[in-house]
């Protein structure tokens, strides 16, 4: 019997189970995958923001990205909040080993409640020392102005933004136009050949949108675990994502922003 394809998460704890490491695992079970973890902070938080939260020992998150990859068959890993510079060289230095896995870099800041989770030395070693080892990397706007140093308020300048991170060594820069105005989302997504795709889908009207930068690379990573190119698994993490967005837009699910539904 062939075993499911096995993605790792290495990303936080959300105690709310809106996003972080619980977003990820329910959308890689839903999809028929099988997640495994690495917690790298563990937070305190619900639907309205974040009460508090602790980064995980460096040695500790070390520890658990390789108990998984020196066992079992992990097809693809995706990145979450990484609390800081040292948390970003322990990761990065633990996947030198294993090169050949697909790694998709969510660049989690910040919350959208205002916690800010990576300083500027967290960013330089992002960019330095993780970034050149992604597949794909996956900023929306605000983080694609913060780890450029360039303004991001226009789809022209989302896509310099994206030719600016590819030049980090990445393998492609999948830009998010969530935070951008207009009744229709595009994304920008530039690959190493440097060419540009804009990727368009209607809105979706709802509240409930924590977490869906999660449950987006959840879904690209366990796609590449697959086998599918970068193109075909951000076209069906997009198609996934809006379905989930659609069935949970009425939920009233907490006093906040509540979670996409994963279904």
């Amino acid at each position: 019997m062939k075993p499911p394809p096995c993605v790792l998460t290495i990303a936080g704890s959300d105690s709310g189970a809106g996003a972080g490491i619980q977003a990820d695992a329910r959308t890689i079970h839903a999809l028929g995958g099988f997640a495994c973890t690495a917690i790298t902070a563990v937070t305190a938080q619900n639907t309205r923001g974040i009460a508090a939260w602790r980064p995980v020992p460096t040695a500790l998150l070390a520890a658990q990205i390789a108990a998984v990859l020196d066992d079992l068959p992990v097809a693809a890993i995706k990145t979450g909040l990484l609390p800081g510079a040292a948390a970003v060289r322990a990761v990065a230095g633990t996947l030198a080993k294993y090169p050949r896995v697909p790694l998709v870099v969510d660049p989690v800041i910040g919350s959208t409640s205002g916690t800010r989770f990576l300083p500027p030395a967290g960013r330089r070693a992002l960019l330095r020392e993780l970034f050149p080892r992604a597949t794909l990397v996956t900023p929306n706007w605000p983080e694609a102005e913060w780890l450029t140093g360039r303004r991001v308020r226009t789809f022209a300048e989302a896509e310099s933004a994206a030719r600016c991170l590819l030049d980090t060594g990445c393998q492609a820069v999948l830009v998010k136009g969530g935070h951008a105005p207009g009744r229709v989302c595009r994304d920008c997504l530039v690959v190493a050949e440097g060419h540009a795709v804009w990727l368009e889908s209607p809105r979706i009207k709802t509240r409930n949108t924590h977490g869906t930068g999660c449950v987006l690379s959840a879904v690209i990573a366990l796609r590449l675990a697959r086998g599918d190119s970068v193109e075909a698994a951000i076209a069906q993490a997009r198609e996934f994502l809006s379905a989930c967005l659609a069935a949970g837009r009425k939920l009233a699910f907490g006093a906040g922003a509540g979670p996409a539904l994963i279904k």
